[in-house]
């Protein structure tokens, strides 16, 4: 899939990566690679930059912990994080449809 594709929608993926629970940063990237089947397969110089910026926002929050002797942080959603998301969702929906409706089989309207 194209970048520009997820252009404006690379938040509301990530929230959603994070929703059944807390994550590393590198395994939001696997999962949503995996929830996809591959189609989307960001680059972690994509992921963690916008983690960073949800962070600052107060969309999700991290903590530090040491696995296998090396240092990871995982995130979060917090409670605005979950209302982003459900926005994110209904924003989307509108969005889809609307690209459906135009996109669709069916003739045109005339202009006059």
């Amino acid at each position: 899939m194209r970048a520009e594709a997820l252009k404006g929608h690379l938040d509301g993926l990530l929230l959603a990566a994070l929703e059944d629970g807390p994550r590393h940063g590198y395994a939001v990237k696997e999962a949503l690679r995996e929830a996809t089947e591959g189609r989307i397969d960001l680059p972690t110089g994509t992921v963690y930059p916008a983690l960073h910026r949800l962070e600052r926002a107060g969309l999700i929050s991290g903590s530090w912990s040491v696995v296998g002797g090396r240092r990871r942080r995982t995130y979060q959603l917090t409670d605005d994080g979950r209302a982003a998301l459900s926005g994110e969702r209904a924003t989307w929906q509108e969005f889809a449809g609307a690209v459906t409706a135009a996109l669709g089989t069916r003739p045109w309207p005339a202009t006059s």
